[in-house]
């Protein structure tokens, strides 16, 4: 049964090309569970490019041990020192994509809702109505933006940070852009901050107009984070009509209310099926459920998006059907969403008392 100490003695042995070996101080973490081992190694981002043999040596070594199924060795950026009443240890919000204009979070209280799917659309979508769009995957233990983009590879690098991938009118990154596609991200919380942190301090983000967050399912660290490090202009918020689901978008609007961050809205995603054969309409999961909880809550409600094979088939092939079929029924119910979250980014911009002058 492989361990964290015989891992750590591997690493004690593994010797690079001068034959010394790692120092005890840049091992940063060591993670194994059911054989899957993730290492981070602590470096300064100017030799990510010289040190880049030594992890890739390191993680065939490990992953040759018995009992390993998967090895990923990873580098991180040294610790900032803890805060003080004169330093602070992490960015200020107001630094953090200080080049995009405005950031929409598309968040869901649980999974299955196909939260994902609408944040790929919804950013292709606000592309193809002539903005720059970034689009980031902040699920770092599920990243499906690789796949859903049809982008393989790693990204580029421009001096020691990484070059955003070109998809669709897209500039995105994804944890599943630096690690294999089979690689579990078996990480403890600080792990999953630090990297989240990197894809967004140590990715070479153009000026924007909007950059899309994919988050993770929930309400947990890694929403709360986004919404104490960004200035967010806001929310979308994903659920299904069944009951059970609103029940956890219901939270997932809470939260963002505590911690103040606008919500633009719930998208009904699944909203109705319609046999490709005989056109028949069939309501799978009930139908208009979200409409009623935006209206019970007070929150705008975005628009419906259908169940259709297309919608999954293009998202397997790695061509959102809000550009690969634009005249289809799902892409312009997309498009309505998108113009629906234009507006209310419009109404977030303009909010507040006007002086006219006559």
């Amino acid at each position: 049964m492989i361990d964290e100490a015989a891992i750590r003695a591997r690493i004690g042995q593994f010797r690079v090309a001068d034959g010394s070996g790692l120092p005890a101080a840049m091992i940063d973490s060591v993670a194994v569970r059911d054989g899957m081992v993730q290492v981070a190694l602590t470096i300064a981002k100017a030799d990510a490019a010289r040190l880049e043999p030594v992890r890739l040596g390191l993680e065939q070594s490990l992953a040759a041990m018995a009992g390993v199924r998967n090895a990923t060795v990873m580098f991180t950026g040294p610790r900032a020192p803890a805060a003080s009443a004169h330093t602070s240890a992490e960015p200020p919000a107001a630094t953090l994509l200080g080049q995009v204009k405005s950031i929409i979070a598309v968040a869901s209280g649980k999974g299955g809702v196909g939260k994902s799917t609408v944040a790929v659309n919804l950013a292709v979508s606000l592309a193809a109505k002539g903005m720059r769009v970034g689009l980031l995957d902040a699920d770092i233990y599920g990243p499906s933006l690789p796949r859903m983009l049809g982008t393989k590879g790693k990204p580029d690098m421009a001096g020691n940070q990484l070059v955003p991938i070109d998809a669709w009118g897209l500039k995105a990154i994804s944890i599943g852009h630096v690690v294999s596609e089979e690689t579990a991200m078996v990480w403890r919380g600080p792990m999953v901050l630090n990297a989240l942190m990197q894809l967004m301090t140590q990715v070479a983000w153009p000026a924007l107009d909007v950059m899309v967050i994919d988050l993770p399912p929930g309400t947990g660290d890694i929403q709360l984070t986004l919404a104490q490090r960004l200035k967010l202009t806001g929310a979308v918020v994903v659920s299904t009509p069944q009951d059970i689901a609103l029940l956890d978008a219901r939270r997932g609007v809470s939260m963002f209310q505590q911690v103040r961050v606008p919500v633009l809205g719930i998208v009904e995603n699944m909203s109705f099926f319609c046999c490709p054969n005989c056109g028949a309409r069939t309501e799978i999961f009930g139908h208009g459920g979200a409409r009623a909880e935006a209206a019970r809550i007070g929150v705008p409600f975005l628009g419906e998006v259908p169940l259709l094979p297309a919608i999954r088939e293009t998202s397997d092939a790695g061509t959102p059907i809000a550009v690969s079929a634009p005249g289809s029924e799902a892409a312009l119910a997309f498009m309505a969403v998108a113009e629906a979250v234009i507006g209310q980014m419009a109404g977030e911009r303009t909010a507040g008392p006007r002086i006219v002058i006559e």
